[in-house]
């Protein structure tokens, strides 16, 4: 990967962070972020969590539809 696309993916994902709302939400706690991505990295690859994680990917997809940014609505 190049420089160029290298640096289109950081801001595309710093979208994703944005989109989600969780910069507003977490009071821009970038701690609290990198240890829940480092969390989930780990347990990507277990055979029991890959029903939440395909409901996370639903979730993710209908968001990326959206184009505004996304309404928290906790259970």
């Amino acid at each position: 990967m190049n420089r160029r696309e290298r640096t289109r993916q950081l801001i595309e994902l710093g979208g994703l962070v944005k989109k989600s709302g969780f910069i507003e939400e977490s009071k821009n706690d970038r701690a609290l972020l990198l240890g829940l991505l480092i969390s989930v990295t780990r347990n990507l690859s277990l055979p029991q969590n890959l029903e939440r994680f395909s409901a996370w990917r639903e979730e993710g997809r209908a968001a990326l539809s959206n184009k505004k940014e996304m309404a928290l609505e906790w259970p």
